[in-house]
Order: structure tokens, then sequence, then C-alpha cells
């Protein structure tokens, strides 16, 4: 090929470190210390008393060393050796014959198309996906490092990804700046990942559908917001009239909409305590809650405590307190939400009944000379996949007529104690149960109620958009394409 100008120079040019001759033919061969091996003798420009040499004639190459035909002394001078590079067959490839395969896994810009897939997957950079959610939805899971330039395309191959999205999980690396799962939801969509950096991790740069979004997307989250029950009441200063079941805990529900990376907040409300001293009335739950930027707040109030000792009234809560000695029950539904939270606690009857308190699913059920109140029942939830009830109202507590205290409505009520042997029993931890009422004695000796049961707070988050950021060590479990996150305690979820 002709040139105009200087013809350009093509190659490796290494010069050998020296050599001190001595009466001997072979001599190491080094750059830089370490061994170096020139592929032929012609490579090699060769100069000893300032006469280049003859390669193959004068001198050999063999491995690291070479090899003079004559011995040199100890007066020569081996003035330099020049290595002018490997040989190597260069030409110009056929149109077409390089494909991506004779690139290295990964390397950046280059992508080699999979086969079809179905199912979940991980993807691995230079490599492009046709997806088909005709199915179902599939999680495209990226890999756990990238490198700047690492370059990852998807398709969708059945035009499903409308009904049936793509979630890309970005594996603890960042999307957008965010490490929340991204939803990829246009019909007959394909993009192309590229990995930026740590800060932004990876983006999508090509879009072969105009509006294509890779950006995390809002989702919902069910919610379960139980709140903790009332205690039941003791029996009154004259040891006849038994103490009232106490009201269960407010029960609430709601779907909402979530953006990815809203921090959830539960509040779980404990049980009222034990009426504790002989003849008092009980005490009222704690309130639960749920709430966060941009969310609803949702408020379950804390079950009233049963009516004993002097005030012998049910109080006011999620659910209302059953009452003692012909007093009207205790309000539920207090504050009124839509629905209701909760139901009226059991009036009570002269001179010894006890009624039982509100459940979430029932009113609690009043008192008479001859009968003791039982609590009302409560209401079965599936959230976790199994259904659960929550909620059930504390019976009221056994009376000089009847001896056996009234059952705890069914959602962990407590049941009243039993004149002359027992205690009100305690409502169910974690359903926000009223706790029993004390029985009446007839004598100064006294009994208490029951403590309520501590409420819960329970979220039902689809497994593709769990991003698994909590506090408070919730309970994780899987039902269906939801993971369940069952708060027994204070805590977060990062969406």
């Amino acid at each position: 090929m002709a040139y105009v100008g200087r013809r350009p120079l093509i190659g490796n040019y290494i010069v050998l470190d020296a050599i001190s001759p001595s009466a001997t033919t072979t001599f190491n061969l080094t750059q830089s210390g370490s061994a170096y091996s020139p592929q032929l003798a012609q490579n090699c420009i060769v100069s000893v008393n300032g006469v280049i040499q003859a390669p193959n004639t004068s001198y050999t190459i063999s491995g690291s060393t070479i090899v003079f035909s004559t011995a040199l002394s100890t007066t020569d001078t081996i003035n330099f050796i020049t290595v002018l590079g490997d040989v190597q067959n260069v030409g110009t490839p056929t149109a077409g014959t390089v494909t991506a395969a004779s690139f290295a896994t990964g390397f950046n810009g280059v992508v080699t198309w999979q086969n079809v897939q179905t199912t979940n997957f991980t993807a691995v950079a230079g490599r492009g996906y046709p997806v088909n959610t005709t199915s179902a939805g599939i999680t495209m899971t990226l890999p756990v490092s990238a490198t700047t330039g690492a370059t990852i395309q998807v398709v969708d191959y059945a035009g499903t990804f409308g009904t049936n999205n793509l979630i890309v999980n970005p594996n603890g690396l960042n999307i957008n700046g965010s490490t929340a799962n991204a939803t990829i939801s246009k019909i007959n969509e394909g993009i192309q990942l590229v990995y930026i950096d740590s800060t932004q991790g990876w983006k999508a740069v090509l879009a072969a559908n105009e509006g294509t979004n890779a950006a995390p997307q809002p989702y919902s989250i069910n919610f379960l917001v139980v709140a903790g029950g009332g205690s039941g009441g003791g029996e009154d200063a004259g040891g006849t009239n038994s103490g009232g079941g106490g009201g269960a805990g407010g029960y609430r529900t709601s779907t909402q909409t979530v953006n990815p990376g809203t921090v959830i907040t539960a509040t779980v409300g404990g049980g009222g305590s034990s009426s504790g001293l002989n003849y008092a009335n009980g005490s009222t739950g704690s309130n639960s809650s749920i709430s966060g930027s941009g969310l609803t707040t949702i408020t379950s109030a804390g079950g009233g405590g049963g009516g004993g000792g002097s005030s012998q009234q049910g109080q006011n809560g999620g659910s209302g307190g059953g009452s003692i000695n012909a007093n009207a029950g205790g309000s539920g539904n207090t504050p009124s939400t839509s629905p209701s939270q909760g139901n009226n606690g059991g009036a009570g009857a002269s001179p010894w009944g006890g009624a039982g308190g509100g459940g979430a699913g029932a009113v609690g059920v009043s008192a008479s000379g001859s009968v003791t109140g039982v609590g009302g029942n409560g209401t079965a939830s599936s959230i976790t996949g199994s259904s659960v009830t929550y909620a059930g109202g504390g019976g009221g507590g056994g009376n000089g007529t009847i001896s056996t205290g009234g059952s705890g409505g069914t959602g962990g009520g407590g049941a009243g104690g039993n004149r002359g042997s027992s205690n009100g029993v305690a409502g169910t931890t974690n359903l926000g149960g009223g706790g029993g009422g004390g029985p009446g004695d007839g004598s100064s000796s006294g009994r208490t109620g029951g403590s309520g049961g501590s409420g819960v707070v329970i979220l039902s988050v689809p497994t593709a958009n769990y991003s698994g950021t909590t506090t408070g060590s919730p309970t994780i479990t899987t039902s269906g394409s939801n993971t369940i996150l069952t708060f027994t305690g204070n805590g977060t979820y990062t969406a």
C-alpha cells in the first residue's frame, strides 16, 4: 500500500536490559529484570562491538536466551538488543463474520440475546432478554455488582407487560437513584439499561416505546390495624356485684397506594392493665395506627375498660366496656369511624350482673339478675393468608346468682372470673381482645378483672414490590404473591 508522507509506525519496540559479556555463547534476555522471550530471531536487532549481527547466522533465539554462534569474551561489548515486537497474522475480517460472541461477556455496549424468559431470572451484563409474561408477572433481578457502562436489554416478547408487569429488582444497587423495584408496564416495551455509577445505578437510556418509565412505580398495600383491648372491671366494694368485661380494641382495615421510599410507621397499642386493686374499674387499651407521607393515617382506638368498683360504668372506646348494676354499657366506635371499628358494651343488671364487653363484630351481651353477659364476638380477617378472628369482647364476671363468669367473645376476649375461685381472664395477646370481668365473691376479699390483649398491625405487600427494609422486627411470612409483615410492637416499613 502506498502512503503520502511518512509511513505509519506499527509495532511494539522494546529495548532489553544491558548484558555484560563473558566467555560463553548463551546469555539471558530480560526486560526490567523479568525474563523476555522474543518470538523469532528476526524480531531482534542485536549490536555487538558496534556491528549489527545477522539473525540465525550470528545468533539464534531459544526461549528467553540468545545464543551466539561463537563465544564472546569479556572484552566484547553488546551495545543493545532491541525487539521489534511479535509477528501476528493481521488482516481485514470478512464482512459479517465478527459476532457478539467474539467479545468478552459483559463487554460494554455489546449485547448477546438469550432465549425467551418465562419465569423469574437473574440478568447478566452484556445480554438481552425477550420476556414472556403471558401467564404471570416476572421479576428480573439485576446483577449484584456492576461497572460503568454495563448494559442489559429487555423486550416484551408477547406484548403482555401491560397486563402482567415486568418487575426489575436492583438487587441492592440503584435504579434511577432508588433501591426500590422498578415496574415496566408498557405493551411491547423494550428498554436498554446501562449502569452509570453507585449514586444513580442503572438508567434506561434507550426505549422502543414512547413513555417508557423504568422508575419505581406506586403500588398498593393492605393494612389491618387492631388496638389494645380494655381490661375487665373488678367486683364492687360490697363484694356482690361482678365486674363488666373489657371492650375489644378498635378493628380497622385499609388499602392504600404508596410511593416507593415512603416510610410507613406502625404503632401497636398495649392492652389495658388489670384493675389491680380490688373494686376498681377496668383500664382502656392503647391506640394502634399506621401513618406515613402521602398516606391516610388509620388509627384504631383502644377498647373501653369494664365497669367495676364505685363507677360501675363501662368505658367508651374502639368497643365499649361492659357495665354492672343497671348501668348502660360503654359506647363502641368511639371516636366514630366508617366502617365502624367496634360495638357497644352490654348493660349491667341490678344487683349483681356483669355485662360483656363489645367486640368488633357484635355488641357485648347485657346481664340480668340471673345471667352474666358474654363478650361480643370479633371479626375475622384473612390478611395473613389464613382466617384469624380479632377483637373479641371480654365476658362479665360471675356473680351471686351465676357463679360462672361469661365467656369471652371469639377473637381473643377473656372469660369472666368464676365466683369464689378466679379473677377475670386476660384478653389474648396481639388479638386486641377485652379482659374478663372479676367475679362478685360476696366478701371483702375481692377479685380483679383480666388485662386487655395487646393489638397488632399487619401489612400485606406484593412480593414483587417488597423492599425488605424494616425496623422493629416484624414477623415476615408470605401468602401467595404477597409478603406479610406482622408488627406486634412498634416499627417501620420502607415501601
